[in-house]
């Protein structure tokens, strides 16, 4: 039998239709708006002022602080580049810490707000200054924030910030998949920056032995007993852009419940991106599979006799291209030779661990 018959999870669906309306899971908080840059219309807005904390969506301000004052040519120092490439492109946090305190903190984000005109945007609560994954974002200002740097931005600004976006990590800085939302609801062209914050374990990618935890750092500490914006529920966010020439501005806000996994986080956001309205935009083809297991092992070919490429989130959704018969893998009481191919990880799962009540999945043609 293939996977475990408990597994939280849903039946297979086809991923090309995308549905009529957003649709937020269960128990999930969300604001999201798409920007259509060629009609200069919203397709989609949902709560789009709704404020949540930013975690590492900030550093977009952080970067463009940064670079505000450095013309005519913006050329960024290599001892900055060192630091701004890997915090763009895999959410390095330690780069986030050093520029907060070298640039003044919440004084960067008033500065920000104010250039960009932002709405909803503030800085971290009292007490709370030093995280900078407290300041709080909405939607809409992270669609301006976008149309910034594509429309208005000087061109080597823009070059730098979205050149590094386009090149963004499966695995980020601190072991997490963060290719989610966007990058998994989307064909490219896309790029992204995301934030993940709150008591997430069980995120590790990449091919270590242990389990992730997301920590408190400078991005987030223990929450006040009140606030404006919550500050304690799991928070996930996916923006970026969509199309060529970066025609769709997409920005997704979510909060989940205490104790939701990390898997199951990826898993509705992935959902609700997936639902949004971008018309035209490329969606890769293939079946959609719930997991089970924790760090199940993505592999080059059919077998484990290959070292593993990188691990999923315990439990996630994953998106199947096709399959065919490898090396039997054994999980008492079950046992399969059938294996899964994810073209979005370029690798194979075992079917073993892929909550179907066969071993062939039905519905997936063979590779």
């Amino acid at each position: 039998m293939a996977g475990s018959a408990t597994a939280d999870v849903p039946a297979a669906r086809p991923s090309q239709a995308a549905p009529a309306a957003v649709q937020v899971p269960n128990g999930v908080t969300a604001g999201a708006a798409v920007f259509d840059r060629q009609t200069g219309a919203f397709t989609e807005q949902l709560d789009t002022s709704a404020r949540f904390r930013s975690a590492s969506v900030v550093k977009l301000l952080l970067t463009l602080d940064f670079l505000w004052n450095r013309g005519p040519d913006y050329t960024v120092p290599a001892a900055d580049r060192a630091l701004l490439e890997p915090m763009l492109r895999s959410s390095y946090d330690d780069a986030a810490d050093h520029y907060w305190v070298e640039n003044g903190k919440a004084a960067i984000i008033t500065r920000m707000a104010g250039r960009l005109g932002l709405k909803d945007t503030a800085p971290p609560p009292t007490g709370y200054e030093g995280y900078w994954g407290y300041t709080s974002l909405s939607a809409r200002d992270t669609v301006t924030i976008y149309r910034y740097l594509l429309d208005s931005a000087p061109a080597p600004v823009r070059d730098f910030v979205m050149g590094n976006l386009r090149q963004s990590t499966r695995c980020a800085s601190d072991g997490f998949d963060q290719h989610f939302g966007i990058a998994g609801a989307f064909g490219k062209p896309w790029a992204v920056k995301q934030g993940w914050s709150g008591s997430y374990e069980e995120g590790t990618c990449g091919t270590g032995t242990g389990a992730s935890t997301r920590t408190a750092s400078k991005a987030e500490a223990p929450a006040p007993a009140a606030a404006d914006v919550d500050l304690t529920r799991p928070a996930l966010h996916s923006t970026g852009t969509v199309g060529a020439g970066d025609r769709f501005i997409v920005a997704v806000f979510t909060l989940h419940p205490v104790g939701t996994s990390y898997g199951k986080a990826y898993t509705d956001l992935g959902r609700l991106t997936r639902s949004l309205n971008v018309p035209g935009a490329a969606r890769p083809t293939g079946w959609w599979y719930g997991t089970w297991s924790d760090h199940v092992n993505v592999r080059r070919d059919p077998s484990t006799s290959n070292a593993p490429m990188t691990r999923l989130p315990a439990g996630v959704e994953v998106l199947v291209g096709c399959q065919k018969r490898g090396q039997e893998v054994s999980v008492p009481p079950y046992t399969n030779d059938w294996w899964a191919y994810l073209p979005q990880y370029g690798g194979w799962i075992s079917n073993i661990y892929i909550s179907s009540p066969d071993n062939r999945l039905p519905d997936v043609k063979d590779c």
